[in-house]
């Protein structure tokens, strides 16, 4: 696996947004809305078990900055957050983002690294609401794209244009809920690992293109989800569900269609997985954040994904191993090796294989 060289640490200056009010009294100043994921593994446990978080390569365009690191392994992958603007006026701001207890991989517009480890930094960002620029776009298609459709102010960092500030990492660390796959009984137990509750968990499978869902609203303490009737419910139910969700937890609709539309062809995948909504209290500790100026109305909604190796997975990919049957394989794409441990074997897939 691969790892930022860099650690990126708290400074223990900065004024972390899980102090900041969700609105201050007086002003007309920024607003700013933050989407992101967490995307993990379920092990026997329920916990998080190593995978392959980078997968083959870069998804990303060519424009967005890769941070070199180095192969160790990590259990959890913070894919794509994104911050968006919203001001009726120009103004400057600046953003600082750190990750404790894991380490940044990507990011763009162009970021400063902090001295003594204390993070990344957007130092000088024009905020320009009304403004035109061309953003980048690369001929070759990319989900990246997707979190564009918003009605968020421009930005300008250092010459580089953008509608928003977009960065990734990967983590070795523990997530808000565990998810025990009962094989046996045909259900999940999901227990909430953490202090507050979680607001919306989805359990969805996809058997061939027979797709599968349940919603078990809010998660307090435990509880054990039966596993979907498949073909009981169509996909556009499903994608209204999570937009609605996204919608309650304080994402503007076009913000949580741009993050639906972005993450759509992942998240509704082959395999059988979990779908929350992570409290915010999580989210600002796993990913401290200092806005200058301090805004108005704050709002970060992520969304945790938690892999499951059901019965069936095993199955397939077993069968699909010994076969050599490598359409089937990559499927499952980055998360074969849990999965091959879980059956016992080295199951492998090249590159390209996975591209295809």
């Amino acid at each position: 696996m691969k790892k930022l060289i860099i650690s990126v640490a708290l400074s223990s200056a900065a004024f972390c947004l899980y102090g900041v009010p969700s609105r201050l009294a007086d002003g007309d100043g920024i607003t700013v809305h933050e989407w992101g994921t967490f995307t993990s593994v379920a092990g026997p446990d329920g916990t998080p078990v190593t995978w392959n978080v980078l997968g083959c390569g870069s998804d990303l365009p060519h424009f967005v900055r890769v941070v070199g690191y180095k192969y160790v392994p990590d259990k959890v992958r913070m894919e794509t957050p994104v911050l968006y603007f919203y001001s009726s006026h120009d103004l400057d701001a600046s953003v600082k983002v750190s990750f404790p207890h894991g380490t940044i991989t990507e990011f763009y517009p162009n970021a400063e690294w902090q001295e003594n480890g204390n993070g990344f930094q957007w130092k000088s960002i024009k905020v320009q609401p009304g403004a035109t620029p061309e953003f980048p776009i690369e001929a070759a298609p990319s989900r990246y794209y997707a979190a564009r459709a918003t009605d968020a102010a421009p930005l300008e960092v250092n010459g580089q244009h953008e509608k928003f500030l977009f960065y990734r990492g990967v983590a070795d660390i523990p997530v808000p809920l565990s998810a025990r796959v009962e094989d046996e009984r045909g259900i999940i137990t999901v227990t909430n690992t953490g202090k507050d509750p979680v607001p919306a968990v989805m359990l969805f499978e996809n058997r061939g293109g027979s797709i599968g869902y349940r919603n078990a609203g809010v998660i307090d303490t435990a509880r054990t989800i039966e596993r979907p009737l498949l073909d009981q419910v169509s996909s556009s139910q499903i994608k209204t569900d999570l937009e609605g969700a996204l919608i309650a937890q304080g994402l503007y609709p076009k913000e949580a269609a741009a993050m639906i539309d972005t993450w759509r062809d992942s998240w509704f995948e082959e395999g059988s997985r979990l779908i929350y909504i992570l409290p915010e209290s999580a989210v600002n500790a796993m990913v401290p954040l200092e806005i200058k100026p301090v805004p108005a109305r704050i709002t970060r909604v992520f969304v945790g994904r938690i892999e499951l190796i059901t019965s069936e997975t095993k199955k397939t990919v077993s069968a699909a191993a010994a076969k050599n049957d490598t359409h089937t394989l990559a499927l499952y794409r980055r998360f074969l090796q849990p999965v091959g441990r879980s059956i016992g074997k080295a199951v492998n897939l090249p590159c390209e294989a996975d591209r295809q």
